[in-house]
């Protein structure tokens, strides 16, 4: 399977980087940007092919993968001339930018929206797809073979796309905050920083995990770890103080919000 990603910028060498650590051959992959220094960058860097022409990069692509900011998804599309016709397979990771759009400027062509995050550049990411109209099985299982590469696949309808952007595509950064106070947290009680952080990330990293393996829910792990008149329920007692539940659910539901404008 020959892919093309169009606009390689952040997201775009994310993914590529996660789909070469699984195994991918460097030699199927083509990337395409706006700047010859970027484009040189790629191609010494990850050994891929790298062009400044979006049409010519899909004519010789079986599917391309649109990375490019959301502002700019309308352009790059238009500027194809084409060249995604003979059922070539669009994947957009485009935040906000609705599938019927996509098909207004290119026509019948199959697409899928996909929103993947950034823990793919360590193959533990969370992409989610959509498949629009006349995305048959094959299609479908491409795109999911293509993403299941760099972590997890789950589809779900279009209508999920702008709160599945607020929660796992924004949600690694809040996340990281969650980390960075947890350390915090520990630094101000002893801890050496760099022990802090390890601890901090390596308890996240095993709580969701758990979570994960066990399918149980979040609540009833949690009561596994607090026992009567002990240490974590006096540390949850303070997080709920904090509001925590409230303020972590309004940071998803904002956004969402936005995430839905982001298109245009």
């Amino acid at each position: 399977m020959r892919l093309t990603i169009l606009g390689c910028g952040t997201l775009g060498e994310t993914i590529l980087g996660g789909l070469l650590a699984s195994g991918v051959d460097a030699a199927d992959v083509v990337v395409t940007g706006r700047r010859d220094e970027r484009m040189r960058e790629l191609a010494e860097r990850y050994g891929v092919r790298a062009l400044l022409d979006n049409a010519a990069a899909v004519a010789a692509a079986d599917v391309a993968l649109l990375t490019v900011k959301p502002q700019a998804a309308a352009g790059v599309l238009a500027g194809l001339d084409g060249a995604l016709g003979g059922g070539k397979l669009l994947i957009s990771a485009c935040a906000g930018v609705a599938i019927e759009r996509i098909r207004a400027i290119v026509g019948d062509v199959p697409v899928i929206r996909a929103m993947p995050n950034t823990p793919a550049r360590i193959r533990e990411g969370m992409t989610v797809l959509a498949p629009g109209p006349g995305v048959d099985a094959a299609a479908l299982a491409r795109a999911e073979r293509i993403f299941a590469a760099v972590g997890r696949v789950r589809v779900l309808e279009e209508k999920h796309m702008d709160v599945v952007t607020g929660l796992s595509g924004s949600g690694p950064a809040f996340a990281f905050v969650i980390l960075e106070a947890l350390a915090d947290g520990g630094v101000m009680m002893g801890l050496p920083r760099d022990a802090a952080i390890e601890l901090a990330a390596q308890t996240v990293q095993g709580a969701a995990r758990l979570a994960l393996h066990t399918r149980e829910h979040p609540a009833a792990l949690k009561d596994q770890v607090t026992t009567p008149a002990g240490c974590t329920i006096a540390g949850l007692l303070t997080l709920e103080d904090g509001r925590i539940r409230s303020t972590l659910a309004r940071a998803i539901q904002e956004a969402t919000r936005v995430a839905g404008g982001l298109g245009g």
